[in-house]
């Protein structure tokens, strides 16, 4: 982490203190499990240099430790998106009991729609 001067608004402050943070993270050299480096590079963001660094500039807040916080809890998010495994959808079919009250509500909408219709006139 390297602490550098702000851009944007700000008054003389900008000027005087070093609030913004630049965190760089090199996957190659990190303890991460090899696969996780893997995914790590193959992923197409734009804060993940060609040498496998990634590079966050945090400079949200006027305040140099809460830009820090910031920049790791990217880093952390960064990470987790790879490291966290998808479980697969598992299909399923409808019980019978489904199925069931499917039909009985098909039934009586269909029921209701029927009553709608013209009034027959019986002599």
């Amino acid at each position: 982490m390297q602490a550098i001067r702000s851009q944007g608004s700000g008054g003389q402050n900008v000027n005087k203190v070093s609030t913004a943070v630049h965190l760089r993270f090199d996957i190659t050299a990190s303890s991460l499990p090899e696969e996780d480096k893997e995914k790590l590079l193959n992923l197409r963001d734009n804060r993940i240099s060609k040498d496998g660094v990634i590079i966050i500039k945090a400079q949200r807040y006027n305040s140099q430790i809460k830009n820090k916080e910031d920049a790791l809890n990217r880093l952390i998010v960064i990470i987790k998106r790879v490291t966290v495994a998808v479980n697969s959808r598992k299909p399923t079919k409808p019980t019978k009991a489904s199925k069931m009250k499917r039909l009985e509500n098909k039934a009586i909408q269909s029921q209701k729609k029927s009553l709608r219709g013209k009034v027959k006139e019986s002599s």
